[in-house]
């Protein structure tokens, strides 16, 4: 069953207290929270779910961010800056930061996609942190929406005390410095069920066997399948 947050006072409080907000317009927030799922589609008019919101807090999270790192780090060069920044802003990135706010008890599903698994969705929750953001944004102003995203994603911007380096951006750099073209990526095949498919993708290197991996995006299977050459090659 579907967690509603309105007309329940002790859970509205404690995700306020958890956002580190209370919301004037609750019914934002209750946007922010709705899957396109559990939208009336006999009475859309009256509803929304969090997809316009998520388009916004995207850019503000964007934005911040940037701004962080450009604070933080105010020696480094662009190609360093946008490492940190892919990683600080990826799918899984903003999917822990849901977990740690707790957002999967709050978000609003059809019985569906509940008994599917919506709640612990990395793309689901992935969405719903960008679509909170953006009520943040809009019910109290850029300063709200900044101060969230500077509590919850300093820890990680703190603890990358170098700029990180993906598997698949080493293993390029590899195949370049020794003159060899640059790494194919592959999906073989694609299983599981749309909420939680598995791509095993291969990887190409001129003069080395294929490898291949498994993950639950394909940008995952990928890491993985560069990670897995590697090991081989060096």
């Amino acid at each position: 069953m579907s967690v509603k947050i309105l007309g329940t006072s002790s859970n509205e409080q404690q995700l306020y207290e958890s956002l580190g907000h209370n919301f004037l317009q609750p019914n934002l927030l209750q946007e922010a929270l709705s899957h396109s799922s559990a939208i009336n589609q006999k009475n859309k008019a009256n509803s929304a779910d969090y997809e316009r919101l998520e388009f916004l807090g995207d850019r503000v999270l964007g934005l911040v961010i940037a701004d962080m790192l450009l604070k933080n780090f105010p020696s480094e060069a662009e190609g360093l800056l946008a490492r940190r920044y892919t990683a600080l802003v990826r799918k899984e990135a903003l999917a822990k930061i849901a977990n740690v706010v707790g957002l999967g008890n709050y978000i609003i599903l059809s019985k569906g996609e509940e008994e599917n698994g919506g709640r612990s969705n990395i793309g689901i929750l992935c969405d719903v942190c960008e679509s909170v953001i953006g009520a943040l944004y809009i019910d109290g102003g850029f300063e709200v929406a900044s101060a969230f995203i500077k509590k919850f994603w300093k820890p990680m911007l703190e603890n990358e005390l170098t700029p990180p380096k993906d598997a698949k951006t080493e293993l390029q750099e590899w195949a370049q410095g020794l003159g060899l073209p640059l790494p194919d990526y592959k999906v073989i095949s694609t299983e599981g069920s749309a909420h939680e498919p598995v791509f095993t993708v291969e990887v190409t290197i001129k003069g080395k066997e294929p490898v291949s991996a498994k993950g639950s995006s394909k940008r995952l299977a990928e890491q993985a399948t560069a990670q897995k050459m590697l090991k081989q090659i060096l």
